[in-house]
């Protein structure tokens, strides 16, 4: 420890230097101190960079191409369970039900596997079935994944053991128990996703936790009728006017992004991360959009065959809006202050998103 650091101030000094402190906050509006760091100190030394030890304060989510997929496949999957039920209840087209209803099945088989193997071990996914807790997402999420998972399941393969061997009143009920659970856990199922990373610190997740839950089930039910249409339904009225909506609300959503400036959100608009979410946006909502239009008011056969491309348009898009979220994700992670910067205006924000942002 230098001597001269170890040395209390006198009096008089301190006297001069609330004086100047003083002179300073009156002339200037605003005070620019620089403490003097005591060489020896215990106390951790803060960094420009990385924060007290090292360590920055927010830590990038490990979450990886798993995620993005159980995302997916789980909005899209609970969409088809959903259209599948109420269909069924409506007494629509049988072969849509029947598909409707396996997409949902297909859903549920591959999306706990996607979960556990983020995870990384089994037990993991399983202990988190020890807790049923109101107050936490995750633990909501799993007992939802698991409800519309047995709902599907069972729907499915009452529905298949009927085809094959004739109705039965055990199959029957277990078919109507399936659709029922199917419905109730599917309609939660579809965007709890969207609840999920909204509920953490990475500020381009919390800065959009009002919209996420809509966006992700919007993008789903989008998904889930292009998987439907391209399975051989696509002059079902009905489902025209589901994808139709989905697709004018992925296409207000995709502005609404773009015109937002606050900071926080730069991950959406800049980088690598940018140009992915605007191709998910495109591909969700501009795109087919355009196709369906064309498809449902123009006339020909090479106009009405537009709805096929707009099928895989929303199914490619919404694959590509949850890989944009969870990478926004992480580059939002990487400025550990921005979550204590005051709220800047809408020009200095600007003028901050084009010094530029971290990749």
């Amino acid at each position: 420890m230098s001597r001269s650091s170890a040395l209390p101030e006198l009096p008089d000094q301190r006297e001069r230097r609330l004086e100047e402190i003083q002179r300073q906050a009156e002339t200037r509006g605003q005070l620019k101190i620089v403490g003097q760091p005591v060489e020896g100190a215990p106390f951790p030394q803060a960094n420009a960079d990385h924060g007290y030890y090292q360590i920055p304060l927010l830590k990038r989510p490990p979450w990886t191409w798993e995620i993005a997929l159980y995302f997916f496949v789980g909005g899209a999957s609970a969409a088809a369970g959903i259209i599948g039920a109420i269909a069924a209840y409506t007494g629509a087209d049988r072969k849509l039900v029947r598909h409707a209803r396996w997409i949902a099945a297909a859903g549920s088989v591959l999306s706990p596997p996607l979960l556990i193997a983020d995870l990384g071990r089994p037990e993991r996914f399983l202990n988190m079935l020890r807790v049923f807790k109101l107050q936490s997402p995750m633990s909501m999420g799993v007992w939802t994944l698991l409800g519309f998972s047995s709902g599907a399941a069972a729907t499915a393969f009452a529905d298949f053991m009927q085809e094959r061997y004739g109705s039965s009143l055990p199959l029957r009920v277990l078919e109507n128990a399936g659709q029922a659970a199917s419905l109730a856990f599917g309609l939660p199922f579809s965007n709890y996703t969207g609840v999920l990373i909204g509920a953490t610190a990475i500020p381009v997740w919390n800065q959009s936790a009002a919209e996420l839950p809509l966006h992700f089930g919007a993008s789903g039910l989008g998904a889930g009728v292009g998987i439907l249409e391209l399975m051989g339904h696509r002059k079902n009225r009905a489902l025209e006017a589901l994808a139709l909506g989905a697709a004018i609300f992925e296409t207000i959503e995709g502005f609404r992004i773009e015109t937002r400036s606050h900071a926080e959100l730069a991950p959406l608009t800049h980088g690598a991360s940018g140009w992915i979410t605007r191709a998910g946006g495109v591909l969700s909502g501009p795109i087919p959009l355009m196709l369906r239009a064309a498809s449902m008011f123009g006339r020909g056969k090479r106009m009405r065959s537009l709805g096929r491309w707009a099928s895989w348009s929303s199914v490619a898009g919404s694959l590509l809006t949850r890989i944009a979220w969870i990478h926004a994700g992480h580059v939002s992670a990487q400025d550990w202050r921005l979550p204590l910067r005051d709220k800047r205006s809408p020009a200095e924000t600007s003028r901050v998103m084009a010094e530029g942002y971290p990749r």
